[in-house]
């Protein structure tokens, strides 16, 4: 099986809060968060993306189940690790979680999560979501400390923080940060790790980084394919970035 892509629907999430906020569940609340991800699925994604956060920007406790409900592929949840949001995943088991780190202050999440500095307190949190039968996948940076702690965490699943090289604007810094996650992608690997990837990844700079990083088993794509939506439509958006990513890399 080639490269898996998740999509994250939080910013449709995004747009209903920003008219129906104070409802989010009204009869005329729009868009509906359960409808895009059947859109999704329909054109061919392997699987929905969505971050519960403290703060309650986008996602509201009432999409899980009701994406629950439509979803056929499978549910990937983004969360920090507290214990109300850790809770609320328990009961609700989507197939894969994601832990982030996450600050009230971010527009989006800002870096990877420190799995080397954190894992006493991160190794609980993955053990309960292996116990209850959910893949664990933490959201680190290319880091080998990182990926180290990961594998001693003993998280089936990295997702490589790909930022850094979405916003590098000089192409030298582009180059350096396609080699950090390529060496990342190679160790992680080599320590029997699933490899993921996602941040800023778009439709522009997508070939370079499938050319360079192996090993990736999915990638994980939100704001850009929602906004090329907006262009062509939430169906043909996802196609376009499929054939991308299906496509041969050289």
């Amino acid at each position: 099986m080639g490269i898996q892509l998740g999509v994250n629907i939080d910013h449709v999430a995004t747009l209903r809060q920003a008219r129906y906020s104070p409802a989010p569940y009204a009869f005329n609340a729009e868009p509906i968060l359960a409808d895009a991800a059947q859109t999704v699925e329909r054109a061919g994604a392997q699987s929905i993306t969505v971050h519960l956060r403290a703060d309650r920007r986008h996602l509201q406790d009432a999409d899980l189940p009701a994406l629950r409900k439509v979803i056929r592929t499978k549910l990937n949840l983004e969360l920090g690790n507290t214990p109300e949001i850790v809770a609320i995943a328990l009961r609700e088991r989507p197939e894969d979680v994601c832990l982030v780190p996450e600050h009230r202050q971010e527009v989006t999440t800002e870096g990877g999560l420190d799995a080397a500095g954190q894992r006493s307190a991160l190794e609980p949190t993955v053990q309960a979501f292996a116990a209850a039968g959910i893949r664990v996948s933490l959201f680190i940076d290319a880091d080998e400390a990182q990926i180290r702690a990961a594998a001693a965490l003993q998280a089936p699943v990295i997702e490589l923080h790909t930022g850094a090289y979405a916003n590098a604007a000089d192409p030298a810094a582009r180059a350096a940060e396609l080699q950090r996650l390529a060496s990342g992608a190679r160790l992680a690997y080599s320590l029997g790790l699933v490899v993921n990837a996602g941040h800023g990844l778009s439709l522009a700079n997508l070939p370079a980084f499938l050319a360079e990083v192996p090993h990736l088993h999915e990638l994980n794509i939100g704001h850009s394919l929602v906004c090329h939506a907006l262009q062509v439509g939430l169906e043909n958006s996802v196609r376009q970035f499929l054939r991308l990513i299906e496509a041969p890399h050289a």
